[in-house]
């Protein structure tokens, strides 16, 4: 593990998975391919600071008929200082035909179906000529605010219930991180690369 000063150029691509950003890492001792989960939070532009490397090794993909070797560098944690725009060219330098880093990984296991005495059960639950409940007292209906609570209770697990400021956890799963990427920037939170955490934006 060392930690040295650089410049990461992150660059944002549009593909079928959503938004993914993808950057590349220059020091004095080379540059690196980064594409560390956590990037898919940060705007495009360069970001001077300390990066924190664990790991670098080599790394290859396919696309569009070709075969791509790269560096890669992966970050254990950085400590940024100051954030550019990227130029016309720097944007160009950074290749719009990456692959998806989900795409790289392995697919996530199919979903066991309920067993049959389940889904039986499931079909069963309100038949009138089995379902002993007397007329009403009929389970009232979830409003759509509470499901939308739920269904966040559930995205942001332990950080739930959210406060004014966030911070995402790294190390879960690429998709799950996109789509709380997404939530808080829909329920109003910015994300602030210098302190790595999201801000509830003032009304």
């Amino acid at each position: 593990m060392i930690t040295i000063p650089g410049q990461l150029a992150i660059k944002t691509i549009h593909g079928r998975n959503g938004d993914f950003n993808v950057g590349r890492l220059a020091t004095s001792i080379g540059e690196f391919v980064v594409k560390n989960a956590e990037l898919d939070q940060y705007r495009e532009g360069k970001y001077d600071g300390d990066f924190v490397i664990v790991e670098i090794r080599p790394s290859t993909y396919n696309a569009n008929g070709r075969m791509v070797i790269e560096i890669r560098a992966h970050l254990s944690g950085m400590t940024l200082s100051n954030i550019d725009a990227l130029s016309c060219d720097e944007a160009r330098q950074l290749s719009p035909q990456e692959v998806d880093p989900i795409d790289e990984e392995a697919p996530p296991p199919a979903p066991t179906s309920p067993p049959a005495k389940a889904k039986a059960k499931q079909r069963s639950a309100r038949d009138p000529l089995v379902d002993t409940t007397p007329f009403g007292n009929e389970p009232a209906v979830a409003s759509p605010e509470a499901s939308v609570e739920v269904d966040d209770m559930v995205l942001f697990s332990a950080l739930w219930p959210l406060g004014k400021i966030v911070k995402l956890d790294a190390t879960v799963d690429r998709r799950v991180l996109r789509q709380q990427r997404d939530r808080l920037g829909a329920l109003g939170y910015e994300f602030a690369p210098l302190s790595q955490d999201w801000h509830l934006a003032k009304a």
